[in-house]
């Protein structure tokens, strides 16, 4: 759930936001034409896209390129709440910005593909301090400000070590990700995921999801998935001493008691009642 949200705009898109979030909680991110700096200020969350799942902890930040990601906050403790800090990086926007050429540096960095994960980074995370102030003080927000911090933030990646390139990420702003339906489902068999968001991260429609799921799987995705979920609890019921809770969250269930009832109901005993069975 999303408690509050600031913005500041600029040419009349959404250009550095910050949210206040309760989880659990899933955001859907679909950014086809953007690439996006987010940083976890006090956050714990997956970051689920086509090709990957990045685990983000606290005060690290990622670099995304354009495609349909999901942010995942699983709940750990009760009224605890998490700051995220976005900034979005429009290609159009950039250009503007930099009205002749992208800083030399730049250009001798093209390698690097996929998500780009920043260390928890002294740089960082006074660049994200700064924004404070201003989140603190709009009114005195426009667009020249804007302006100042999109180039602060593109200096402060182009020296960290984490980056490879920068230019690599605006240059792919307008491919469309090709992606492949058995990848992705292998890929997020244990993630929190609906059929829906799926079939978002293969950039099908639902129904268009299901019937190439068949084909590939001869099975519907909700049967298969779930099937694949209750294996893997099986497994780790029988081989760990993990609390029930923790099985459920690791295979991709957001709410325990959801997960002990579908347990039940598959496997005609509850989880626990399976562990004793099975180490008894």
């Amino acid at each position: 759930m999303i408690l509050s949200r600031q913005t500041f705009r600029y040419d009349n898109k959404t250009i550095i936001e910050k949210a206040v979030i309760r989880p659990p909680f899933k955001h859907e991110r679909i950014a086809q034409d953007e690439g996006c700096f987010l940083y976890m200020k006090e956050a714990t969350a997956r970051l689920l896209s086509a090709t990957e799942i990045v685990a983000l902890e606290p005060r690290e930040a990622v670099l995304l390129k354009c495609d349909t990601y999901f942010l995942d906050f699983i709940q750990r403790s009760d009224e605890q709440t998490v700051e995220v800090i976005a900034i979005h990086l429009y290609p159009e926007i950039l250009k503007k910005i930099y009205t002749n050429e992208l800083p030399t540096l730049i250009e001798q960095q093209r390698t690097g593909n996929g998500t780009q994960h920043l260390a928890d980074e002294i740089v960082i995370a006074k660049f994200v301090e700064s924004l404070e102030f201003y989140f603190e003080h709009p009114t005195l927000v426009n667009n020249d400000l804007l302006e100042l911090k999109i180039r602060e933030l593109v200096l402060l990646l182009i020296q960290t070590k984490n980056v490879a390139s920068v230019v690599a990420l605006i240059n792919d702003l307008y491919s469309t990700p090709t992606v492949e339906l058995r990848e992705v489902v292998e890929l997020h068999r244990y993630s929190n995921l609906s059929v829906d968001e799926l079939a978002a991260l293969c950039h099908m429609s639902p129904s268009t999801f299901k019937r190439e799921f068949k084909k590939e799987y001869d099975s519907s995705p909700a049967k298969y998935i779930s099937g694949q979920k209750l294996k893997k609890a099986r497994e780790l019921l029988s081989l760990s001493d993990l609390p029930i809770s923790d099985i459920a969250y690791e295979v991709g269930f957001n709410d325990p008691l959801y997960f002990t009832r579908l347990f039940k109901r598959r496997e005609g005993v509850s989880p626990s009642a399976y562990r004793s069975r099975m180490t008894g």
